[in-house]
């Protein structure tokens, strides 16, 4: 993906004003593909595993 700088939390604003993911976690799904909460965590992990 190249490299981001940032915060986790950073990114994931930056994807909401895209619109790839939404403002608040609807909580209906399990596994929402535009869960706010789940692309934190997946931000986090892409991270972790590039440092």
């Amino acid at each position: 993906m190249g490299k981001h700088k940032g915060t986790p939390a950073d990114r994931v604003k930056k994807l909401m004003k895209k619109g790839k993911v939404k403002k608040k976690c609807c909580r209906s799904k399990d596994m929402c593909k535009k869960c706010p909460v789940l692309a934190l965590r997946r931000i986090k992990a892409e991270m972790k595993s590039a440092a």
